[in-house]
């Protein structure tokens, strides 16, 4: 049984990431944990210590929530009926939005956080710039950002792109594994590297390590030339026509490169693939 927790602020992006992790995990026993957290900070910017009272926090901002929660979950069972893998819950929360998401992840013992964005810049900001984006740096949980344009079709080829810097537990990559197996699909480890440059000992080693790792799965090695990591991945993913992209968060000097750019416009896969961010903390969930 998978716990997976669906933030949602009621917008049409966090209706498609839902749409997605519904036929993402269609045959997967799944409780899905809908969250809407009105956030504090949007609420009490210059006293932090304030905090309504119960009965104006509950008028004014636990009611209308519940209700259009109520309204999702109308919308969930009219769009997929009838899946009897399918368990859903719905939670408003009124605190800080990532502390409301690590006290979810940890009571509700969550496997996988998914959720929306919205357009190029959007991935920046909600990165950079907002509550939300600190999610995937923040909690320690396995994160699926689903950009705007981003429709399930199935999974037929993941790149995971590494430096083979692995500072992290080769565990830290099961969700990986989980996918390749369920979808019977193939992995591509890509490499950016600038020309004529060898990897040294202990990239060659993680090399290894990532080879036996992967031994049982379909997996392939890509040692791209370019200047310009982002626009190397540009190119892969495109050609490639790859479903999504895995990184670990752990690996943010590199990750940094690919999402946190100032200028995206020409980056597509801002907008079309969804990032899977994987955290090594995650493991103790079992």
């Amino acid at each position: 049984m998978k716990n997976i927790l669906l933030p949602t602020d009621f917008s049409e992006n966090s209706w498609n990431a839902i749409e997605y992790a519904l036929k993402f995990f269609q045959n997967s026993q799944c409780h899905f944990y809908l969250l809407h957290v009105n956030r504090l900070s949007t609420l009490v910017e210059s006293d932090a210590s304030y905090l309504p009272t119960q009965g104006v926090e509950e008028e004014f901002y636990t009611k209308p929530a519940k209700k259009q929660l109520r309204q999702f979950l109308k919308r969930i069972s009219e769009q997929f009926p009838h899946n009897k893998n399918h368990k859903f819950y719905a939670l408003t929360d009124h605190n800080f939005f990532i502390e409301s998401l690590r006290k979810h992840v940890d009571e509700k013992r969550i496997d996988m956080i998914v959720m929306g964005t919205k357009g190029a810049t959007g991935l920046q900001k909600f990165i950079i710039g907002s509550n939300s984006g600190e999610v995937i740096t923040k909690v320690p949980c396995a994160t699926l950002v689903v950009p705007e344009n981003a429709r399930f079709t199935g999974i037929t080829e993941i790149a995971f792109p590494t430096d083979f810097a692995l500072s992290y537990d080769i565990r830290t990559l099961l969700p990986v594994t989980d996918i390749l197996e369920k979808y019977r699909a193939a992995l591509s480890i890509v490499h950016i590297g600038k020309k004529g440059k060898d990897l040294n000992i202990s990239q060659q080693k993680n090399k290894e390590l990532l080879e036996d790792y992967f031994s049982d799965d379909d997996y392939s090695f890509y040692f791209l030339t370019n200047d310009k990591l982002e626009d190397a991945i540009q190119c892969f993913v495109e050609s490639r026509k790859i479903d999504m992209i895995a990184m670990v968060a752990k690996n943010l000097n590199y990750f940094q490169r690919i999402l946190f750019l100032p200028t995206v416009e020409e980056i597509s896969y801002h907008t079309d693939v969804p990032f899977l961010v994987l955290h090594e903390q995650h493991l103790n969930h079992g």
